[in-house]
């Protein structure tokens, strides 16, 4: 469900106190907070944002550069995903140019004239969302210029008519004109505000790319893939099943949650100590993301910490979790209740439930007396690691999750312990 969120006049607001003004011509007049945040075909002098640091002070103009690059208004030799490289690497190593980027987009996807500028643009803060997140200061505002596109296609339209012919008015034969258009050379803007405006309520919350290499290439590419065709992480179980339609159309459970289940078993992992709680070396779980994202599962894993770190990462990131938001007080409520736990499991929507059942009985094999002597992980260990991946608190009160958490723990262990899921066995 999309929350509205602050007004244009708190917009506004929030401008005219953190935007850096600049100003032009012999006089040095300031430019006004509109024009400030309009499209430029030039370059700028400093920063859009007030900093006082001298390093991305320096590094914010040459950024704006390549955002103009990637948007096709600057002339230069590196293809388009070499520029997104660059900008996002240097924004993902410099905390400090995050919020610079940002409202540099925002700036370049204003009153622009050029619809394909337009789309590339949208498209470049796509891929810097799945890379990292605006300050909590500046996401508010962000999230405002958002949602104002979510269904602005058609003002769109009408607005670039009304700058090209007002344009057109003004300027001189000997001029150069920038070619302009409001033809679709790209997808319509509300797909990619749409798809910007639920990747910025994830990002906000488990925050960007974790681990110590730099972005790639690679993962730029599957980015910017990702608009269209959606991620098996991050998305809900239904477009999951519907993706794989073609792929896998007889499973009955999502091809990733086998495929990785089945990793870490072939893998040796219920005998390995610590599997679940030891996390997987952050940088080969994200290599190993981009590939199951394309369907595949190399052939040179050897660390069952890996798919297993991956897994849970599945599991955490769906869209709703996999026991659904509206039966999360009849778990909680039955947390010391075999009966009443495994009966909830009975009322969840056929596909939740299989995924759940998929779920437990894979965690019933680490939970056999002979495997746990070598993991070191018992039902409770298990039940601690996993449950918050199944089930999400919606309290942002401290005491009521620290509560919770511990009832969410037994309410697993609960189906650990009494769930029969013996009818799972060789269903895929």
């Amino acid at each position: 469900t999309l929350r509205k969120p602050i007004s244009q006049s708190s917009m506004a607001d929030w401008a005219s106190k953190n935007l850096n003004m600049h100003t032009q011509g012999i006089f040095r007049r300031r430019i006004s907070i509109s024009n400030m945040l309009s499209w430029n075909g030039g370059s700028i002098k400093k920063p859009m944002l007030i900093t006082s640091n001298r390093t991305i002070k320096k590094e914010a103009c040459e950024m704006f550069k390549l955002v103009q690059s990637y948007m096709g208004d600057r002339q230069t030799r590196m293809d388009r995903n070499h520029v997104a490289l660059v900008t996002v690497t240097k924004c993902w190593s410099m905390q400090g140019l995050r919020d610079e980027l940002y409202i540099q987009l925002i700036r370049q996807t204003t009153d622009n004239t050029c619809y394909q500028s337009l789309a590339w643009g949208w498209e470049l803060m796509a891929i810097s969302l799945a890379f990292f997140s605006p300050s909590p200061k500046f996401q508010s505002y962000l999230e405002g210029y958002i949602y104002r596109h979510l269904d602005s296609d058609e003002n769109i339209a009408q607005r670039i008519k009304e700058l090209v012919d007002l344009k057109n008015k003004k300027i001189t034969k000997s001029r150069k004109k920038r070619k302009q258009n409001t033809e679709d050379e790209g997808l319509p803007v509300s797909t990619y505000a749409k798809y910007c405006y639920r990747k910025l309520q994830k990002v906000a919350i488990t925050g960007g790319k974790k681990g110590l290499r730099k972005p790639t290439v690679e993962e730029i590419m599957h980015a910017r893939n990702a608009i269209l065709t959606p991620s098996l992480f991050g998305s809900s179980l239904e477009e999951i099943m519907l993706r794989q339609q073609d792929m896998y159309p007889g499973n009955k459970l999502p091809w990733v949650q086998t495929q990785l289940s089945q990793q870490v078993l072939a893998l040796g992992g219920e005998q390995t100590e610590g599997i679940f709680r030891i996390p997987g070396d952050i940088d080969e779980v994200n290599a190993l993301k981009l590939q199951v994202d394309q369907w595949r599962i190399p052939s040179s894993l050897s660390d069952p910490n890996i798919p297993a770190s991956l897994l849970k990462l599945w599991y955490r990131e769906l869209e709703e979790p996999v026991i659904p938001q509206q039966f999360y007080k009849e778990c909680i409520s039955n947390y010391e209740n075999p009966d009443a736990a495994v009966a909830v499991v009975q009322l969840l929507p056929e596909l939740n439930r299989l995924v759940l059942c998929y779920l437990i009985h894979f965690l019933q094999i680490f939970a056999q007396p002979s495997n746990v002597g070598r993991t070191k992980m018992d039902v409770n260990n298990l039940a601690m690691v996993m449950a918050p991946n199944c089930l999400r608190c919606q309290s942002d009160d401290p005491r009521v999750i620290f509560e919770n958490t511990r009832k969410e723990m037994s309410f697993l262990r609960m189906l650990i312990v009494h769930l029969d899921t013996s009818f799972i066995k060789g269903l895929v």
